[in-house]
C-alpha cells in the first residue's frame, strides 16, 4: 500500500477556520475512491517559521490508484485550498510505501 502524506503549516492567524475546513475536506478526498482511509495529526514539533503544523495521511487503494488520483482529481481539490487560504497554508506533499506493518495484540 502507499501512503500519500500531504503536510500543511498553518498560520495562526486563520488556524481555527482551516481545521474546521480541512474536517471537511478530507471525506471529499476519500469520496474518490482512491483511498481507503485518512489520518489527521498534528505534527507536535516547533516549526522555526511559525504557525501550526499538521499532516493529513491518505491510504491509498494502490500505486494505480494514487496516479488515477493526481489525474482526475488532485488539481480540483488542491485548488480549493488555495481558493480559501491563499499563501496562509504551505502545503507539501510526501509518497511513502508501506513495507511492513507490526501491531501489539
Amino acid at each position: 500500500m502507499i501512503i500519500y502524506n500531504v503536510t500543511s503549516n498553518i498560520d495562526e492567524s486563520i488556524h481555527q477556520k482551516w481545521l474546521e475546513w480541512i474536517k471537511e475536506h478530507i471525506p471529499q478526498v476519500l469520496a474518490t475512491g482512491y483511498f481507503v482511509e485518512a489520518k489527521l495529526t498534528k505534527v507536535l514539533v516547533k516549526e522555526d517559521l511559525g504557525g501550526v503544523t499538521y499532516s493529513v495521511q491518505y491510504r491509498a487503494k494502490s500505486r494505480d490508484a494514487l496516479e488515477a488520483y493526481y489525474k482526475n482529481d488532485a488539481g480540483r481539490l488542491r485548488q480549493e485550498s488555495l481558493k480559501h487560504f491563499g499563501d496562509q497554508v504551505l502545503s507539501f506533499r510526501t509518497e511513502l510505501e508501506i513495507i511492513d506493518e507490526y501491531s501489539v495484540n
